[in-house]
């Protein structure tokens, strides 16, 4: 992709990727030709490996690129690849412009796309005037196909073929005859055992193997047959589809809000332009410079938003581009690919789709049309001149927005604590309506899952009610968003001190039980014993009828203690001889 072509892509008018038309299954985007050993990115983009071999890198690997006497064809990273200093080498791709990292084998080391040489393969058996090589020889013109082995034969191998005591009985079926299937398969060769087929799925590696990979690298590892796994595995990445699926409506959704913003801006700027020109022209000279410098503020406020809004314009589609690309890739492959290509990318495709998945993003336009002119409000004077008129943009400045009362201390659990925001616009002027989006997280910084709900009460007239109760001690981070930005003084930090008062005492039956039958041990409930016991016991007189505590009486176990503790007031001293018996 040239410099002018990737330009265009990020700053021409929106288009619906899906209206595009739909790239080549079996030619490589950059030479065009038919695939030759096509390798699959990890942004889902195929192409030749020859292709990739002659692209410049884009990681600090091309620093000693410029040393080397290879030239810029790109054949050096296959040589220096194999130094172990140098560092992880990355590539951008020619279609979407994503940095990929190659793997420690460089471009070789790419999974590659059977598909890809599937739809090549079916392609020249559809006659575009290409010959396929024989499998077996590899030197005659393929005539022939044996439906069992599903290799492509000359007309000597497939005589060889039928006079074989072991092949005899194999169904061989001319090229010609093959001509509109969609859904012939070829063997799949293991890249460890090249003679064995891919037959087998490791669950363990989580990889395609052969029968020689399972008595070797794999021993002892479960394992199954790939087309007992397919169904599980294919569901998987069915359910990532749809969840992309769901993002992509989303993501075309904030597109047409975002367009329809930006003309109603356009519009609005415009008209407000006419005001601001009928105003300024019964002036003279004085009048004119101010209507020049009002002129200036709007442009300034137009490009200011509109600059917002084409930034995150063009990310969204970029994101959405991105993810039709994985989609439409993954589509193909579950819909046209077999058993074993679906689990030989399963992991590409699972990565590619969960990582577009995980991307955030805001589904709603980050500025407003909300542009007024006013021609009574009072200018400053311009050559002694007496001037009226202002550009009032009217919308919430977070940068500008007061918290107040934040700066609160000896707060406890379960005490409710609160605040004011207070909206101001880009000048510092009171926003004086309600309305605004407002968002407010409290988490605690110690326990980042234990987050504490705040509510937040619109008083209609630019100030926000904001409450949360904090439920344990600590130091919690307060955060406060409009329009998805901090406002002044975000986030700051509220301690929450621990004033619970521990229980002194036992938590017991009774008296009578805990001291061993002391008469002298007292509980603060107040039961007594016939026979001079000064404490409580069951069924008797004044006994709660539950276990309780000594201290207080209080019948809850993990509850605090109701009475001032020893050395605030000896009247209480008494009633801890239980613990001290």
């Amino acid at each position: 992709m040239s410099d002018s072509q990737g330009e265009d892509s990020r700053n021409g008018t929106p288009e619906d990727p899906a209206a595009e038309e739909a790239p080549s299954r079996s030619r490589c985007p950059l030479c065009t030709e038919p695939f030759s050993a096509p390798r699959i990115l990890p942004c889902l983009h195929t192409f030749c490996a020859a292709c990739l071999g002659r692209l410049e890198p884009f990681s600090d690997l091309a620093s000693h690129a410029e040393d080397s006497d290879s030239g810029s064809d790109g054949s050096w990273l296959r040589g220096q690849r194999q130094d172990r200093w140098l560092p992880p080498l990355s590539l951008l791709c020619p279609v979407c412009d994503a940095e990929v990292d190659l793997p420690p084998g460089g471009v070789e080391g790419l999974p590659t796309d059977h598909v890809a040489l599937r739809e090549v393969w079916l392609e020249t058996l559809e006659g575009t005037g290409l010959a396929l090589a024989c499998d077996l020889c590899a030197d005659g013109e393929a005539a022939g196909h044996c439906q069992t082995c599903r290799v492509c034969l000359c007309p000597f191998c497939c005589q060889a073929h039928k006079r074989q005591k072991k092949t005899a009985s194999h169904p061989i079926v001319e090229l010609r005859d093959l001509k509109g299937y969609a859904h012939l398969e070829k063997p799949t060769p293991c890249p460890s055992h090249p003679p064995e087929e891919l037959r087998l799925f490791c669950e363990r590696c989580n990889l395609p193997v052969c029968q020689e990979c399972v008595l070797g690298a794999h021993r002892q590892h479960p394992y199954n047959m790939a087309a007992d796994v397919i169904h599980k595995h294919g569901d998987s990445i069915r359910e990532l589809v749809k969840v992309t699926q769901r993002h992509m409506g989303t993501l075309r959704g904030a597109l047409d809000q975002i367009q329809g913003v930006g003309e109603s801006l356009s519009r609005r700027a415009e008209a407000v332009a006419l005001e601001i020109r009928a105003f300024a022209d019964g002036y003279m000279k004085a009048v004119e410079e101010h209507r020049d410098r009002l002129l200036q503020s709007l442009e300034e406020l137009r490009g200011r938003r509109e600059t917002q809004l084409l930034l995150q314009k063009a990310q969204l589609q970029q994101l959405l581009q991105d993810m039709q690309a994985g989609v439409d890739f993954t589509e193909h492959l579950l819909s046209g690919g077999s058993d074993l290509e679906i689990l030989l990318t399963k992991g590409l495709v699972e990565k590619r789709l969960q990582g577009l998945n995980s991307v955030d993003y805001h589904p709603h336009p980050v500025a407003d049309d909300q542009i007024q002119f006013s021609p009574h409000e009072k200018a400053a004077p311009i050559q002694s001149y007496e001037v009226f008129g202002a550009v009032l943009n009217g919308t919430t400045d977070p940068a500008k927005c007061v918290l107040q009362g934040k700066d609160v201390g000896g707060l406890c659990p379960g005490e409710p604590f609160g605040l004011m925001l207070l909206c101001k616009d880009g000048s510092g002027e009171r926003v004086a309506r309600g309305g605004e989006p407002v968002r407010v997280t409290v988490s605690h910084q110690e326990r980042k899952d234990r987050a504490t709900k705040a509510t937040v009460c619109d008083n209609q007239d630019g100030t926000y009610q904001i409450s949360f109760t904090p439920k344990e001690p600590g130091k919690y981070t307060v955060c406060v968003f409009v329009r998805g930005q901090h406002v002044q003084g975000s986030p700051f930090a509220v301690t929450v001190k621990n004033k619970f008062r521990q229980h002194r005492g036992l938590f017991h039956c009774c008296t009578f039980c805990s001291s061993g039958g002391q008469k002298a041990a007292r509980c603060a409930c107040g039961g007594t014993m016939p026979g001079g016991y000064q404490g409580c016991g069951h069924g008797h007189k004044g006994h709660p009828g539950a276990p309780h505590w000594s201290c207080c009486g209080n019948a809850e176990e993990a509850s605090e203690c109701s009475v001032k503790q020893p050395g605030e007031d000896p009247a209480h001293r008494s009633l801890l001889r239980t613990v001290v018996l």
